[in-house]
């Protein structure tokens, strides 16, 4: 399988503009010049990761949780800019739903050991492994894969969760902490429906 190039501006017409494109248009996407393109904001997504997992690792929560929360986003706005200014890419679809990947599952590795059951954990990382595998499998087999509804509520929860589960790192609250488990819990529900569905 030949994999896409980042340079390639072979643009693909957006299956939908979602409500929440729509909103991110009006508030944030009108400052992103034209020459910045959504490969461009997956790309910074990747590059920031090991920086965010590092803070988080080393407990700078005041750093590492506004910085999450910021790389988190451009997961939002990477997507509602390729939908709106019709710039979706074959790179973008392969490499946009990773870097989410690559963010989450490094967070929830470094919280495992002390906010998170090991047990819920494992079971995320290893969906989202699956996920990846049979992404891979499906574009081998030259079917386009792109990210769902499923995927994208998946990606809100974990999202959720982990940012109340540094909350509760930070304020050592148990109570935030189970919150954040059964909101991590539901987006393992949402992980098997993408799969369902064929998405990422």
């Amino acid at each position: 399988m030949q994999f896409p190039s980042f340079h390639d501006r072979q643009y693909l017409a957006a299956d939908s503009v979602l409500p929440t494109d729509r909103l991110i248009k009006a508030f944030v996407l009108w400052m992103i010049p034209s020459w910045i393109t959504p490969n461009h904001i997956t790309l910074f997504r990747m590059l920031a990761t090991p920086f965010t997992v590092l803070f988080l690792y080393d407990k700078h929560y005041a750093f590492g949780i506004p910085l999450f929360v910021f790389v988190a986003f451009t997961d939002a706005v990477d997507g509602a800019l390729a939908r709106t200014r019709n710039m979706i890419t074959p790179w973008g679809m392969m490499f946009d739903p990773l870097a989410d990947k690559f963010l989450i599952i490094p967070c929830l590795i470094v919280l495992m050991f002390s906010q998170v059951n090991p047990v819920l954990a494992v079971a995320i990382i290893a969906l989202e492994c699956i996920i990846i595998f049979l992404a891979f499998l499906w574009r081998k087999a030259g079917h386009h894969i792109q990210a769902n509804v499923w995927g994208k509520i998946k990606m809100f929860l974990q999202v959720m969760g982990v940012v109340i589960l540094l909350l509760a790192a930070r304020l050592d609250s148990s109570l935030l902490s189970s919150i954040a488990a059964g909101i991590l819990v539901g987006s393992i529900a949402f992980s098997i429906m993408s799969i369902l569905d064929h998405g990422v």
